[in-house]
């Protein structure tokens, strides 16, 4: 990865993102399935014991489903605007009591918060990985500094090939000489996207896996978030969410993802790995 992590950045812009990193889960039927996706993995690794900490939690949509599985979670964003929001929506909604506190923190530089391993469970939903670019391996060593030995690491990153799959249209729109340089770093920046616009860095699978595996994790599952759904937001729109048709698809989007295949078909890759004991 060749851009440079700047978290001056990534504070201004998401404290001036306000309420669409929670809202952004639930725009469509397809947002709705990632949500689905993402939570089928929190449900079977988190446990009712684990103390928990959720990194770059933003307005809390993945913290208020936590709290129904874990009553001991630290929230961490790098901006104190979303900390707010998490904090307002935990009033609002009634998840509050599952929270220890709200701490505004680098991921690159949890030690400066936290003693090592003492967390059951890290949650690194919704992409904060992809906003460090080169620093990615310092954020990884952090988040495997603060587990406990034999605890749960779950993250999410976007995803270089999911991306192009579900908004292929306007892939095309652009200059082919700026898409490959695009597919060939993986790096929305500047100088590929121009100015004021959002800045991420987009992995294929296989280089997050060998990220995982460089920051000596070990890897118990990869998923992508969506992979059948991509692309059928207006036939799903005529499904009940609570439909058996609906809930078959919920279904085979959870088997499906896991495939080899899959993988880089969903606009997030979705890792759960195990810090070693």
């Amino acid at each position: 990865m060749s851009a440079s992590y700047d978290p001056d950045w990534i504070r201004t812009y998401y404290d001036g993102y306000g309420m669409k990193e929670w809202d952004r889960w639930d725009v469509s039927p397809v947002e709705r399935v990632k949500f689905h996706v993402h939570l089928h993995h929190l449900r079977r690794h988190v446990n009712s014991s684990d103390r928990v900490l959720e990194i770059g939690a933003g307005a809390g949509r993945f913290t208020q489903a936590l709290a129904d599985l874990s009553s001991s979670i630290v929230v961490v964003d790098i901006s104190p605007g979303q900390l707010a929001l998490n904090r307002d929506n935990a009033t609002r909604l009634g998840f509050g009591d599952a929270i220890e506190a709200w701490t505004e923190c680098d991921m690159c530089r949890l030690d400066t918060q936290f003693e090592e391993g003492v967390f059951d469970a890290v949650v690194c939903y919704g992409g904060p990985l992809s906003y460090v670019f080169d620093a990615a391996p310092q954020a990884l060593e952090q988040l495997r500094f603060v587990l406990k030995p034999g605890g749960t690491l779950l993250l999410s990153v976007m995803s270089l090939w999911g991306s192009v799959h579900q908004f292929l249209k306007g892939v095309l729109e652009v200059d082919p000489a700026v898409n490959r340089r695009i597919l060939t770093t993986g790096d929305l920046t500047p100088a590929t996207v121009g100015p004021g616009r959002h800045y991420t860095h987009m992995f294929r699978s296989a280089e997050l896996r060998a990220a995982l595996e460089d920051a000596r994790l070990e890897i118990l599952t990869m998923s992508a978030s969506n992979a059948l759904s991509t692309g059928w937001s207006e036939h799903l729109a005529e499904l009940s969410e609570d439909s058996a048709a609906w809930r078959h698809l919920l279904e085979m989007e959870i088997e499906a993802c896991r495939e080899p295949g899959c993988l880089d078909l969903g606009t997030h890759l979705i890792a759960v790995c195990r810090r070693p004991a």
